[in-house]
Formats: structure tokens, C-alpha cells, sequence
């Protein structure tokens, strides 16, 4: 039996997941964290991207985060964000939609605080596609 730990991943709407978990993969300001049970604790920023939460004899599943907050103890990971989706409840109309505005907003370059918030929409959108691009591929 492999080594387990507590996994919370928590949104503004609510708790989308609590569990135990083999590894979590999350995608820290850095690049992809890898975290087991027992890994030394620390506190990392978050972008938007996708979390996988591996358990023992279950398939992986898959979360879209916009960014927050992960938090590592030995036996627990927590993870804040202010939007956080289960993969396969994505809306991937209005994720396309968003992508397209945002494109279209950086084609205007008129204000810098405009353009900065366009570049964030879109890293969103296209974080929350690739989400469900790796869900329906199996890659969780």
C-alpha cells in the first residue's frame, strides 16, 4: 500500500475536492510541483493551469485552478483558488469565448492596464482549454 497523504483543493464557491492522494502535480509559478506524501513543507504561489490528484487504484482526476495559493505539509497539500473546476465540468464554449475576446482585446493596444489584464484572461482561457484538452485525453 503506497503512502497517502490529504489533499483540499478549495475554490471562493466552495470545497471542489478532499481526499486522500498518492501525488498531486500542480502547476506552481515556477513550473509543475510534484508532490508525495512526506514532502518537506513550503508555501508556493500558484498560475492558472491544471492540478492532477493521483489516488491508489483510482483514475487520475484532473482540476482547472486560476491561480492562488498551495501550501505543503508532510500529510497535507491545500490549495486555495479563487476559481477551481473539476476538468470535465469545464464549459469549453465559454472557455473559447473568453480566449477570443481576450485575443481580440490584445490586438487593441490602446492602455497598458487593459493589454495586462487581456494577457491574464487569456493565460486563463487557454489554461482552462488545455485542462480539458488533457481530461479528454486521458493525461490526468
Amino acid at each position: 500500500m503506497a503512502m497517502t497523504m490529504h489533499v483540499d483543493i478549495v475554490s471562493a464557491e466552495g470545497e471542489i475536492f478532499s481526499g486522500q492522494a498518492e501525488l498531486v502535480v500542480a502547476p506552481g509559478q515556477e513550473g509543475e510541483v510534484g508532490i508525495a506524501a512526506r514532502h518537506a513543507p513550503f508555501l508556493s504561489p500558484l498560475k492558472p493551469g491544471e492540478v492532477r490528484v493521483k489516488s491508489e487504484g483510482q483514475e487520475p482526476l484532473s482540476f482547472y485552478v486560476s491561480g492562488g495559493m498551495l501550501e505543503v505539509q508532510p500529510y497535507l497539500v491545500t490549495i486555495l483558488s479563487e476559481t477551481a473546476v473539476r476538468a470535465k465540468d469545464i464549459d469549453e464554449a465559454a472557455a473559447q469565448e473568453a480566449k477570443r475576446a481576450a485575443e481580440e482585446a490584445l490586438s487593441d493596444r490602446s492602455g497598458r492596464l487593459e493589454y495586462a489584464k487581456a494577457q491574464a484572461q487569456l493565460a486563463e482561457a487557454v489554461a482552462q482549454l488545455r485542462t480539458l484538452e488533457n481530461y479528454r485525453k486521458g493525461r490526468a
